[in-house]
């Protein structure tokens, strides 16, 4: 099974180099097994962590070049695959993620798009589509599981209303303020005498309200809406 990079010669002959992203060891061994099958594919490396694939893509980058396609799972313990994936983004535009999870929702969906996923795929996907989805990624094409596309046309019929601040919780503003200064979610749990855990399940809540796919994009809605300034230290 042998398909083509993004064009004709030079470095799009190569192989596509795949990095897989997941917290559970059964499900990597999985995938690795199979797409180290294809002769079109190449694992260069592995994390069950978001923060690990972050430090691990970073390496890559610097010692014979990041992957072409991440595999990202989306929940993962620490830090999840929407931010790890709009991290990635950030510092390597040039690779593409494949987010991968076990339900649909519109929100996660949306989510992922917004944080730069190209594509969204469930885990119980035929090794097939798994395949598929990378290429896509790596030919710069979206690809979605039939079920996200569903929900995805499903929105755009019948859009949310725009995020509002009263949604938010009292405790959650006061989250939000200190992720629009940059805080981290132990800094977060130290200045509001919460556990660090306690403090990225608030951070993850004020996501999923607001609809936002990273800790960057909360920050600019902070100050957007007037909660937290631009020149805040």
């Amino acid at each position: 099974m042998t398909a083509p990079g993004r064009g004709q010669g030079g470095e799009d002959e190569l192989p596509i180099r795949v990095y897989l992203v997941d917290d559970h060891a059964v499900v990597r061994r999985g995938m690795h097994a199979y797409l180290e099958m294809l002769d079109d594919i190449a694992i260069v490396g592995e994390a069950s962590r978001g923060e690990e694939a972050v430090a691990g893509i970073a390496a890559l980058a610097t010692d014979g070049g990041p992957p072409h396609v991440v595999l990202m799972d989306l929940l993962m313990p620490g830090m999840g695959g929407i931010e790890a994936t709009a991290m990635i983004k950030a510092a390597h535009p040039e690779v593409e993620v494949v987010a991968v999870t076990s339900f649909v929702a519109q929100e996660k969906v949306h989510a992922a798009l917004q944080a730069g996923a190209m594509g969204y795929i469930l885990k119980d996907a035929e090794a097939d589509e798994v395949a598929a989805a990378i290429r896509a990624a790596h030919r710069g094409e979206v690809y979605l599981a039939p079920a996200a596309a569903r929900q995805l046309a499903k929105s755009l019929r019948d859009p949310r209303p725009e995020p509002e601040r009263e949604s938010l919780t009292e405790r959650e503003r006061e989250v939000l303020v200190l992720v629009a200064k940059g805080a981290s979610n132990k800094a977060i749990g130290n200045e509001l005498t919460i556990s660090e855990r306690t403090a990225r399940t608030h951070v993850s809540n004020i996501l999923l309200k607001l609809g936002l796919g990273s800790r960057t994009q909360a920050a600019l809605w902070a100050i957007r809406e007037g909660l937290a300034s631009p020149t805040d230290p």
